[in-house]
């Protein structure tokens, strides 16, 4: 009976993770692809407004000039090159904030982790892996990420076998 106790105990820990894991990859996924596509846009309007003023020269800034109603020619050349300026510093923070903390690596460790939960959970329900070996295997799977905090599920599926009882 302790077993089947211990067991389902260690299925109800892996389900709790797996939401967890499941939750933090919700959040990551869509924001490194904001940061990725941030970081591309910029860079390539930081190139585009260079590319101008260097491949147009004086002729180009006169047409923008007469164009855009400006007096002098030199101030769309400043106006461009300040522009390529702000972009190309959003491109650098946004390029720099997805590695700062190795985003992408937490992201595949998740997703790693996930799947070897699942992978456990599955060897469990069959039987396939005795309980103290599953526990081992659980707690290496687990400390590869240990930035995802269970709290959050743990206390639910708490709270839903208290509801049970």
């Amino acid at each position: 009976m302790s077993v089947q106790t211990d067991q389902q105990q260690l299925l109800d820990l892996i389900e709790n993770r797996r939401r967890s894991v499941k939750a933090y990859l919700k959040k990551a996924r869509p924001r490194a692809d904001r940061l990725l596509l941030v970081s591309i846009i910029s860079s390539a309007l930081a190139a585009a407004l260079t590319a101008g003023p260097a491949l147009g020269g004086p002729e180009l800034n006169h047409s923008l000039a007469v164009t855009l109603g400006a007096g002098k020619d030199s101030s769309i050349w400043r106006v461009l090159c300040l522009l390529a300026m702000v972009v190309s510093v959003i491109a650098a923070i946004s390029a720099n904030l997805s590695r700062a903390k190795g985003g992408e690596a937490r992201i595949i460790n998740a997703e790693t982790c996930l799947a070897e939960l699942e992978g456990l959970q599955t060897m469990i329900e069959f039987q396939q892996v005795p309980v103290p070996e599953a526990v081992k295997l659980y707690q290496q799977y687990v400390a590869k990420v240990p930035y995802i905090d269970s709290d959050l599920s743990e206390t639910r599926s708490s709270q839903a076998r208290a509801g049970k009882n």
